[in-house]
Parts: C-alpha cells; sequence; structure tokens
C-alpha cells in the first residue's frame, strides 16, 4: 500500500507585496538661455497589477520665465492607466488636470491669467524593459483654450 501525502506550502509573508508591484519615474527637465528659464519637475507611480495592466498617479511642477515677457507656474496631476497586450507594446489612457497661472509682461502693464487646463489622452509606445517610447494625443485640445500648443505629443516614458 503507498501512501502520498502533500503538505500546503505556508502562505508568504504580506509585508512588502504591495511595494513588489510600484514602480517609480517620472521626468525632470531644466533649459536655460537668453534671460529664458524652463524648468520641470513630473514625478509618478504606477501599481502593475499583472504582466499587461497597470495604474498610477503623477504630479507636475513647471515654471518658465522669459525676462520682461512672460512668467508661469504650472502644478497639478494626472492619473494614468497603461495596457500592453504584449511585452513590446504599451497603450496607455491618462487625465491629466493642471492649474496654470501666467503673467504677461510689457512696458505698460501686466496681463494676469490663471485657469485650469484638463487633458484626456491616449497614447501607444513601443516598450522595452522599463522604457517606453511613443506618442500620446489630447482628445481634449483646445487651441485656443490650451496651455500646450499641440494636441500631439512625443513621450519616453521610465519607470523602475
Amino acid at each position: 500500500m503507498t501512501v502520498l501525502s502533500q503538505e500546503k506550502p505556508l502562505p508568504k509573508a504580506k509585508t512588502g507585496e504591495f511595494w513588489d508591484h510600484v514602480q517609480f519615474g517620472g521626468g525632470f527637465g531644466i533649459s536655460a538661455g537668453n534671460d529664458y528659464t524652463d524648468i520641470t519637475i513630473a514625478p509618478s507611480a504606477i501599481y502593475n497589477f499583472d504582466d499587461n495592466f497597470a495604474l498610477g498617479l503623477g504630479l507636475q511642477y513647471s515654471h518658465l520665465k522669459q525676462r520682461n515677457f512672460y512668467n508661469s507656474n504650472i502644478v497639478g496631476g494626472s492619473v494614468i492607466g497603461l495596457f500592453s497586450p504584449i511585452e513590446e507594446i504599451q497603450f496607455s489612457l491618462e487625465v491629466e488636470e493642471i492649474h496654470v497661472n501666467n503673467t504677461y509682461s510689457d512696458l505698460y502693464n501686466n496681463i494676469k491669467k490663471s485657469f485650469w487646463n484638463t487633458g484626456l489622452y491616449v497614447g501607444g509606445g513601443y516598450r522595452a524593459d522599463n522604457v517606453t517610447i511613443g506618442a500620446r494625443f489630447n482628445v481634449l485640445f483646445d487651441k485656443n483654450k490650451d496651455i500646450y500648443g499641440s494636441a500631439f505629443m512625443p513621450f519616453v516614458r521610465v519607470f523602475f
């Protein structure tokens, strides 16, 4: 007579399990020149539900200044969903809400504009490991109200 027995493995410790699925990334940019400064800081994080789906949050701050002409501060956040049907392809859907404070200066007066700008971006790109290169399109773009110059934006997305 043969008796077979299987022991149930002990459950994995839950500590840190959430953080095993989180990746951090974002962007940083600085540009300076003839009386011109542009600084952007945009950290982000995503949670990978599995190999195909991820959901994340991002923050953004930008300061742009052209001496004696223009000053802008932009602050906001975004929610992004990522879908990879295969490892090399990544699709994204992102909602961005930013608050814009602009001041236009000249010799006579200052004109100030303060407004909220909402973007709904549909995008796609080629992914290699933690880097995705692609483009996104703002379906809510209005050239008369939008802070960006175009609805189409190329991107490089990196998560660690």
